[in-house]
C-alpha cells in the first residue's frame, strides 16, 4: 500500500533523527556535568565573584548560580540548534543528490524533480514539520517561557498534520512537496508505478 510505504519510509527516516537526537542529549549531558565537576575553575570563578561582590556573599553566590544556569541552557539550546541543522542537512544532501533519503530508499520511493533549490524548499518544510518548531517549543520551555512553549507545541502539531496528511489525499503530495513542486514516486504510485508530477502552475488532473 502507497500510503504505508509513505509511512514506513517516515518512520526510518525518524528514527535516524532519534538517534541523532540522542548522541547530541549524550554530549550536551557530559558539558553540563563537566560545568559543575570541574572544580578548579569553580573556585576560581567563585573567588572571583566574591571578590568583586565588596561583600555580598548572598549576591555573589546568586550571580555564580545564575551563570552556571544560563551555559547549562545555552548547551541546550545549541544541541536543539545542532539537531535542526542536521536534520536538513540530511535531507536536503539526500534528496539533490539521490532524490531519495534512506528511509523512502529502503521502501523503493524516489522524489521527482529535486534540483538543489527544490531539495532545499522540501528539506526546510520536512526539518519544519518534523523537528524544528518542536525544538523551539523546548527551548522556550527550558528557558521558563511555559505558556508561550505550549502555543508553540500546538503549532508544531499542526504544522506537522498539515505536512502530513495531504499524503491521504488522491494526489497524494504532502506540504512539503507543494511547496517545492515536487512528488514522491515509486512502485506502485501513480500511473505506470509513478506518481505524475504537474508541471509549474498546472492544474492537477483530478
Amino acid at each position: 500500500m502507497p500510503k504505508l510505504r509513505r509511512a514506513m519510509a517516515w518512520f526510518i527516516d525518524f528514527a535516524l533523527v532519534l538517534a541523532g537526537a540522542s548522541a547530541l542529549a549524550v554530549l550536551t549531558f557530559h558539558r553540563i556535568s563537566g560545568l559543575v565537576t570541574d572544580v578548579p575553575e569553580l573556585a576560581t570563578r567563585g573567588g572571583l565573584d566574591l571578590l568583586a561582590s565588596r561583600g555580598d556573599v548572598l549576591g555573589a553566590g546568586e550571580h555564580f548560580g545564575l551563570s552556571l544556569w544560563n551555559k547549562a541552557v545555552l548547551y541546550v539550546e545549541q544541541a536543539f540548534g545542532m539537531l535542526v541543522v542536521a536534520t536538513f542537512l540530511y535531507q536536503w544532501t539526500c534528496l539533490a543528490l539521490a532524490g531519495r533519503t534512506l528511509g523512502k530508499g529502503l521502501v523503493g520511493l524516489k522524489v521527482d524533480r529535486t534540483a538543489p533549490r527544490r531539495a532545499a524548499l522540501r528539506a526546510a518544510v520536512t526539518t519544519a514539520a518534523d523537528v524544528a518548531v518542536y525544538a523551539v517549543a523546548c527551548v522556550l520551555l527550558v528557558e521558563g517561557r511555559f505558556l508561550l512553549s505550549l502555543t508553540v507545541w500546538a503549532v508544531a502539531v499542526a504544522v506537522f498534520f498539515l505536512n502530513a496528511l495531504p499524503v491521504l489525499l488522491p494526489g497524494r503530495r504532502s506540504l512539503a512537496d507543494r511547496v517545492a513542486g515536487t512528488a514522491v514516486t515509486g512502485f506502485g504510485l501513480g500511473r505506470g508505478g509513478a506518481a505524475s508530477v504537474p508541471a509549474p502552475g498546472a492544474t492537477p488532473a483530478p
